[in-house]
């Protein structure tokens, strides 16, 4: 069996790549972000200098609830990103020390932040096993990164009914609002103080440098994560931005037909090249094979960068190419220039 070299942490880390191979990689598919980015407005010069307003700051939660379909009885709080959520929730589920399923394999952070907040996180791979290890935590990334299985949220609304907090990541649910629990929150058997929803502002809108982020829960619950975030957690250019593209409904579709068309384009350029996709999102795709190592390797010396797993020593996960010189270098660097792909 192949075993991965050392690996960076997370995808994008330049550094990490540029040390392993020598050079800086000029394509990044290691990350699952949208390669077309919503486009940016122009700022005025109070974004920058101006604390943002209480206003702008709710018409941002009404507007990202409006967008998530979270109903009445819930409520969201938006944060600078989604790590920073992941970082707070385990000091705010208890004091004692508690016990955490993770559906694994999935995002480390999850589990490393449950970890160093003194809580016993228990790896499951079923949602059946949460109940059968007697967690009173659950987290369960729906679509799953890294290989995108999903669950029916009906299935998650029911583990709110025998669990203290279960934590559903929707990073990249905005490719498949068909699996967002967040319609459901407000509806039995779903109890809204026991589920937080997270949703992800920077891949769909491909703007990871704006750092967004929301959780849809329960007032109660709501009102917590508010104060441990402080006032003023969002910045004013954030706020603007996410207003702007929360509101922007032409383009949220638009874009999701763009992805799917990639994706599809993607798995065939994989495919000639004699990979199986097994799986992933129309943000990244997931490759499992024998000789990920030296695909993962050959990539990196042609200055292309995918996302490998130490845990995962025959997985690849792959970005979407933006640009036409980029799917050319991904062609031309898995040896596949002069063949006719079907596209």
């Amino acid at each position: 069996m192949n075993t991965c070299p050392v690996m960076p942490r997370h995808g994008g880390d330049w550094s990490a790549a540029q040390a392993q191979f020598g050079r800086r990689p000029w394509l990044d598919l290691s990350t699952g972000i949208n390669p077309w980015p919503y486009p940016i407005p122009e700022e005025t010069a109070e974004d920058w200098t101006r604390l943002p307003a209480a206003d702008q700051h709710r018409t941002l939660c009404a507007i990202a609830a409006r967008c998530y379909g979270a109903g009445p009885e819930t409520a969201v709080v938006a944060a600078p990103g989604t790590q920073a959520l992941i970082q707070w929730l385990p000091y705010l589920a208890g004091r004692e020390s508690l016990r955490v399923a993770v559906l694994e394999p999935t995002y480390a952070e999850h589990a490393a932040a449950w970890s160093a907040a003194g809580h016993e996180v228990v790896p499951v791979n079923s949602l059946t096993d949460i109940a059968a290890v007697g967690a009173s935590v659950a987290v369960v990334v729906n679509p799953n990164n890294p290989d995108g299985r999903s669950h029916p949220p009906e299935s998650l609304c029911a583990l709110t009914r025998t669990l203290r907090l279960l934590v559903v990541d929707e990073a990249f649910a905005d490719v498949r609002p068909d699996v967002s629990v967040i319609p459901l929150v407000p509806h039995p058997p779903c109890l809204p103080e026991r589920i937080v929803v997270l949703r992800s502002f920077g891949k769909f809108f491909g703007l990871a440098g704006v750092r967004l982020g929301f959780a849809i829960t329960g007032p109660l619950f709501a009102a917590r994560l508010e104060a441990a975030l402080g006032p003023w957690a969002v910045g004013g250019v954030a706020v603007r931005l996410g207003i702007r593209a929360l509101s922007d409904e032409a383009w949220q579709a638009a874009t999701r037909t763009r992805l799917h068309a990639a994706a599809a384009r993607l798995d065939a350029v994989l495919t000639a090249a004699g990979l199986t996709v097994t799986g992933g999102t129309d943000l990244f795709r997931f490759v499992v094979c024998e000789r990920a190592r030296d695909v993962y390797e050959q990539l990196g010396r042609a200055g292309i960068l995918v996302r490998a797993f130490p845990h995962l020593p025959l997985c690849l996960r792959w970005g979407l190419p933006g640009r036409a010189q980029d799917w050319f270098l991904l062609r031309e660097a898995l040896d596949l220039e002069g063949q006719d792909i079907l596209l």
